[in-house]
């Protein structure tokens, strides 16, 4: 008796031991008293979310989280120049695609008018071609150009990405490598590393960035409207913690999320609620005055 007591007292150890490792930790900050055993949270029978590694009930607690997480994280813009790259007219100047007077007159246009990049007045004063002007920005932000030789994924074989994050940096998905999980993103103009960490962040993807011509990422884009359908909720102001936390929470509960993931790009929040095997929802909350076409945190190419 003595040795059997001994054994199942080893089991119960091992037991305890592997449910605590196996089941998140509960939210005790908020004072939740609706924590789920394991044996629950196992048979779907699920009244709370996992968020950053924590278990909330669908209650009070998640919205003081939510509203905790949006204050901490503080979306807004970001300075809009990156001054250790090479200015792109110096860039093409050294290339001989463009000459000294050009660059002055384009220059001066572009200060005349108060708006705009160089890249676009130079194209516009027809001084430069967009391949010339995608092949100096690749220098500019250190990698290559995607070659459009070829048909490219359908959207839907790739990882679900937001249309609005897309239009918001000029930016597409165009290739995933599954067995290293890497998720290659096109730019058209400029790279922009938040984008980036947010992708990677929801997605659970390694990002490898390039540049392709600004034409041929919006002709892709236009493709890819039709594909927003359900899945992705736009929220145009993000002002109110409260209101953004009841958002949040309403959706939890409607589609019973089984987590969620938080992550900002410029003045914008992000929010993905993943379901199971079902694809995610996301949700996104822009600060006032942002638009989809606008790109706040882009650097302006000078």
């Amino acid at each position: 008796m003595g040795s059997a007591s001994l054994h199942l007292d080893t089991i119960g150890v091992a037991w305890r031991g592997l449910r605590h490792k196996l089941a998140p930790r509960q939210s005790a900050r908020y004072g939740c008293h609706h924590a789920h055993s394991v044996w629950k949270s196992l048979t779907g029978r699920r009244a709370h979310v996992l968020m950053n590694g924590t278990l909330y009930c669908l209650g009070d607690c998640l919205e003081r989280a939510l509203s905790d997480e949006l204050r901490a994280m503080r979306p807004g813009p970001k300075p809009a120049t990156v001054a250790h790259r090479v200015p792109l007219g110096l860039l093409l100047l050294s290339r001989q695609q463009l000459s000294a007077d050009q660059l002055r007159i384009a220059l001066e246009a572009q200060r005349n008018a108060g708006y705009g990049r160089l890249g676009d007045w130079l194209l516009s004063l027809g001084f430069t071609t967009e391949q010339q002007i995608t092949a100096a920005l690749a220098r500019q932000w250190s990698c290559p150009v995607l070659r459009i030789n070829g048909p490219f994924p359908d959207p839907l074989h790739l990882p679900q990405v937001p249309l609005t994050l897309l239009e918001s940096f000029l930016m597409i998905p165009v290739h995933h490598v599954k067995p290293t999980a890497t998720l290659h993103i096109a730019f058209g103009e400029g790279i922009d590393y938040s984008a980036l960490y947010a992708l990677e962040k929801m997605t659970g993807c390694h990002t490898e960035a390039c540049m392709a011509l600004p034409s041929f990422i919006r002709a892709r884009l236009q493709e890819l409207v039709r594909h927003r359908g359900e899945r992705e909720a736009v929220f145009e102001c993000l002002t109110d913690p409260a209101e953004f936390s009841r958002i949040v929470r309403s959706y939890c509960f409607r589609i019973a999320a089984r987590e969620i993931r938080l992550a900002t790009f410029g003045p914008c929040v992000w929010v993905r609620l993943l379901q199971g095997p079902r694809p995610p929802i996301d949700l996104l909350f822009r600060a006032p005055n942002t638009s989809a076409g606008h790109q706040p945190s882009t650097p302006k190419v000078r």
